[in-house]
């Protein structure tokens, strides 16, 4: 059973002022949280609160500049080929699927690399590979799709491609960042519910990234609400949504839609 575990992290980034002098920003202020194989942690909060900056030390692309990231025990490697089997175990599905897929190669190309470089698959079985990673995330026909460039399928399909290209190295922990929120409303909840199955039937710990508490609410075991660089609440879904205690968390669930009030709302106006 895998463990992720962020540990009083702190992450400052030198900034130069408008006169030359320098000093420091603290994007990330002693965070600490443990994303356990099987659950999801949600992470909420605004634009600059800290999210991104948390995924892209999760994927070691950042240095804290204190505290520590530790998977089953071991402090996360920062060079060598130590840090290639640690990022084979923690992917990431970013946000823009058109951004992050290169227009110019097909989609099995994009699938059929991570496979090679984590050494899942070989040149004779790798087109079979990309198949099964392709039904996984319930594309098909595989043959078609794997033929086609990433213009040729939609804002959906490019992020399910996004999916199956983090799930080729068999991670053990994934990282969401904001998957839907450059999708259109009526697809959203396709691609959320895939992430939920995938991570029921491979036993993913998944840290979802979002500034939507409403999602958070029903696909997230725990809550964490970040707000300038810190954690401001954590708790059970029902219990930050529905019992807030933080100002800033208020504000939050406040704005949150909430469908079956609506309705409510609708039937009283009626009566």
């Amino acid at each position: 059973m895998s463990t992720l575990e962020f540990r009083n992290v702190v992450k400052d980034y030198r900034v130069r002022g408008g006169r030359g002098e320098k000093g420091r920003l603290r994007a990330v202020n002693d965070v600490s949280f443990t994303l356990e194989a099987g659950k999801t942690v949600a992470l909420v909060g605004e634009s600059g609160s800290g999210k991104s900056t948390i995924a892209k030390m999760l994927l070691q692309l950042e240095r804290p500049t204190s505290g520590s990231i530790v998977l089953d025990g071991a402090v996360a490697p920062r060079h060598g080929e130590a840090l290639r089997r640690y990022r084979s175990d923690v992917q990431m599905v970013f946000q823009d699927p058109f951004a992050s897929l290169n227009p110019f190669h097909s989609i099995g190309h994009h699938l059929a690399r991570p496979l090679l470089l984590h050494g899942k698959a070989t040149r004779s079985t790798v087109d079979e590979k990309v198949r099964e990673l392709l039904g996984r995330v319930q594309l098909g026909p595989a043959a078609d799709v794997a033929a086609r460039r990433p213009h040729e399928l939609s804002g959906g399909q490019r992020q399910r491609v996004a999916i199956a290209r983090a799930l080729a190295p068999e991670p053990r922990i994934l990282i969401a960042d904001e998957p839907v929120s450059m999708l259109d409303v009526s697809i959203r909840l396709g691609v959320l519910n895939l992430l939920a199955e995938l991570q029921r039937q491979e036993d993913l710990g998944v840290l979802y990234i979002t500034h939507d508490l409403a999602t958070a609410r029903h696909f997230s075991d725990e809550i964490l609400v970040m707000y300038k660089g810190q954690v401001v609440e954590r708790g059970t879904p029902d219990d930050v949504i529905l019992n807030p205690q933080h100002p800033y968390t208020q504000q939050l669930a406040e704005a949150a839609p909430d469908p079956e009030k609506r309705i409510a709302e609708r039937r009283a106006a009626r009566a």
